[in-house]
């Protein structure tokens, strides 16, 4: 049976000096893919709730790691075959909205991914790592060398639906060892990848995912009365949001394109795979740490150690994880980024005993720190 002429026609990849924007159906994609975000908060927010007999300490945590890796390998992905492959034509995009789909699938069965929806999580997956193939074949056959190892992670994932604990833990931490290393196995020979296309799409992600500590605001109020103390809460909530979000964007947005611009194909994969695959995956965890933390602070006068943990440890995981992302696109202030998360870990105490000031702690640290390398720059430009 021959193919459909819409998927046999190859697709010649977007010429390297054209302009490749963001669409909206990647943004209609993204937003999905940040529902699943929202899922792997709820497991770190169980996880300061769970009762004795009902797992392991820390089980929630380990999960979200684990399903984290495997999904942000795929959405990673994704990213980069919209680079290649535009959603232009109407049949390409319907099977965006497939991929859509296996993300949807994979997000409802989330909670109870280690016990109970393993199958269901592994079927979405498969659905994602068969569209995404099929999509970027189109373009270029480089894509071959990565699938086997995508369809190799999915099996793993499927085995551990079948096995008890710690063995479906050993197979999902397999699967996500198999794909991280892949690029080793593989040999990275470089992709005709457009830098403002993927530095745009991860800034509107990132920008959407602190949306979900917005999220953790308003549900966090409907624990509490809204008083002057829930509202001063929600306000310093807000403030710590714009402040992280200050961190990854204040700077100069065009730093980024600009040095992916002056490297060559090869050079410029793997400083994308770097900054954009590998450092923001401490950023967006360190996000969902902080909404995590954020929903129990709003509307409660203290914290329990776990969701200090989280709000404290989240900052500090964002900032080391920017610092990351800078340090691999050129030069960044080491010292005072790390000596601010480091400060930011230290306030856990404070969490125990008011959460409002553990907030505004967190806020007062990073404008502080904000402040502090504006005026480095400004003397290293002035010199």
């Amino acid at each position: 049976m021959p193919l459909p002429r819409w998927f046999a026609e190859r697709v010649e990849p977007t010429a390297p000096d054209a302009e490749l924007r963001v669409s909206t159906i990647e943004l209609f994609f993204d937003l999905v893919f940040v529902f699943t975000i929202t899922q792997l908060t709820s497991l770190l927010v169980d996880d300061f709730t769970r009762q004795d007999g009902e797992g392991f300490t820390g089980q929630g945590t380990v999960q979200a790691i684990l399903i984290f890796g495997l999904l942000w390998w795929m959405y990673s992905g994704y990213a980069w075959l919209t680079n290649t492959v535009p959603p232009e034509r109407a049949a390409r995009r319907v099977l965006i909205l497939g991929g859509m789909a296996g993300f949807l699938i994979m997000a409802l069965a989330i909670p109870r991914a280690f016990s109970g929806s393993g199958v269901a999580f592994a079927v979405g997956y498969l659905v994602i790592v068969l569209v995404h193939a099929g999509l970027y074949l189109q373009a270029t056959a480089a894509i071959a060398r990565v699938v086997p190892f995508n369809l190799a992670a999915t099996a793993l994932v499927f085995a551990a639906a079948f096995v008890d604990p710690p063995w479906n833990y050993a197979l999902w931490a397999a699967a996500l060892v198999l794909i991280w290393l892949s690029p080793i196995f593989i040999g990275q020979k470089g992709f005709p990848l457009h830098p403002a296309h993927i530095v745009e799409r991860h800034g509107l992600l990132v920008i959407i995912v602190l949306g979900e500590s917005i999220v953790a605001i308003g549900i966090g109020a409907t624990d509490g009365h809204p008083g002057a103390a829930l509202i001063v809460a929600a306000l310093l909530g807000l403030a710590l949001t714009a402040s992280l979000w200050w961190v990854y964007f204040a700077r100069d947005e065009s730093g980024p394109e600009h040095a992916l611009m002056r490297a060559d194909v090869v050079r410029r994969t793997r400083l994308i795979l770097g900054a954009y695959f590998y450092a923001h995956i401490p950023i967006l965890l360190g996000i969902v740490a902080t909404a995590a933390g954020i929903h129990k602070a709003v509307g409660h006068g203290h914290l329990d150690l776990g969701p200090a943990v989280a709000l404290a440890g989240g900052t500090a995981l964002f900032l080391l994880g920017d610092l990351w992302f800078r340090r691999v696109l050129g030069p960044a202030r080491t010292a005072v980024r790390v000596a601010a998360a480091l400060l930011a870990a230290a306030t856990v105490p404070i969490g125990l005993w008011s959460s409002a000031a553990h907030l505004g702690a967190l806020v007062v640290l990073l404008i502080a720190m904000i402040c502090v390398e504006n005026v480095l720059q400004r003397q290293a430009a002035t010199a």
